[in-house]
């Protein structure tokens, strides 16, 4: 039988000023802004969308902007670092790249077999990291800021805090069709497919303070289904089991459900129907403002309470 879960389909994160934040990630990491719209729960904030060159799932890091947000705090029960995926010969390209955007990153650490990982963090303090790999077979983006050669392939992994990695692991395997897939230390790896952007590592940290959410912070990870019946099967299982998931909602480029793992993580199931290019051109994916059916009629005034940002490519060439 196929699995319900296919792997990671987003993270989204919390951020302050949304022009640094476009700068950084579509700038210096040469991602691709995929989709501009606005918080569904808040529409004077913006969501952006930034991915590799057709936004596909794994590959998709999410934020909400919030000028002069409060910063948050790394620690237990959290998701602390996203880690993206680039070539095993893209090392020196990239760590240039960061010392010439006076980015701070940590010297090349080895992680389990032939992963050498330069960790950094972004404008607010979010914990990122780049994993120098020959297992990733998806291409970059073609035309971004950075040569094809060495753009980011999507995620790698994420790495999420616990007091213990049990009861976490437990919903991975007993639920969501992941499998331990190896272990070092205090590091343990799950995937649902075991392929670069579908690794989830938990370490086991109990003398770590608990994490606060806030600028700099994950708000939650998404795995991916492929369609609404995957979806809702999903949901049935985590309901029989005790997570209290909600209903689903519509996210317009997906649906969504959510519950909080054990750990105190929130998780999303997300479809990986209908994608980014349901109202923009693939050629054109995040250029304009795009708002939920619901907020259309009050473009005018959303427009007014969103900083207008500006994707500047030829600044990072």
């Amino acid at each position: 039988m196929d699995n319900l879960i296919t792997g990671i389909h987003h993270v989204t994160a919390l951020a302050g000023a949304p022009q640094e934040n476009l700068d950084f990630y579509t700038g210096i990491l040469g991602l691709r802004m995929v989709k501009k719209t606005v918080n569904f729960d808040a529409p004077d904030v913006y969501h952006f969308y930034y991915g590799d060159e057709q936004g596909n799932p794994g590959s998709i890091m999410t934020f909400f902007p919030y000028e002069g947000i409060q910063k948050g705090r790394h620690g237990k029960g959290m998701l602390n670092i996203t880690t993206f995926s680039v070539p095993s010969n893209s090392l020196l390209f990239w760590e240039e790249r960061l010392k010439n955007y006076n980015v701070n990153y940590k010297p090349a650490q080895d992680r389990f077999d032939n992963e050498a990982v330069i960790y950094f963090e972004d404008p607010d303090g979010l914990g990122l990291e780049l994993v120098f790999n020959d297992k990733d077979e998806r291409p970059g983006f073609t035309y971004g800021p950075i040569p094809a050669q060495h753009a980011i392939r999507g995620f790698y992994s994420v790495e999420i805090w616990q007091e213990g990695y049990e009861r976490t692991a437990g919903l991975l395997t007993e639920i969501m069709d992941h499998r331990l897939i190896a272990e070092k230390g205090n590091r343990f790896r799950f995937a649902a497919t075991d392929a670069p952007g579908n690794y989830v590592d938990i370490l086991c940290t109990p003398d770590a303070l608990r994490g606060l959410g806030g600028g700099g912070t994950v708000h939650h990870i998404a795995f991916s289904v492929p369609n609404k019946d995957k979806q809702l099967f999903a949901r049935e299982k985590l309901s029989r089991a005790g997570y209290n998931p909600t209903p689903v909602l519509d996210r317009q480029y997906f649906e969504s459900i959510y519950f909080r793992e054990p750990g105190g993580v929130l998780f999303e199931i997300a479809t990986a129907e209908p994608g980014f290019a349901i109202d923009e051109d693939p050629e054109h994916l995040g250029e304009a403002l795009k708002l939920p059916p619901q907020y259309e009629s009050k473009r005018d005034l959303i427009e007014k309470a969103v900083k207008p940002v500006q994707l500047n490519p030829t600044k990072f060439k």
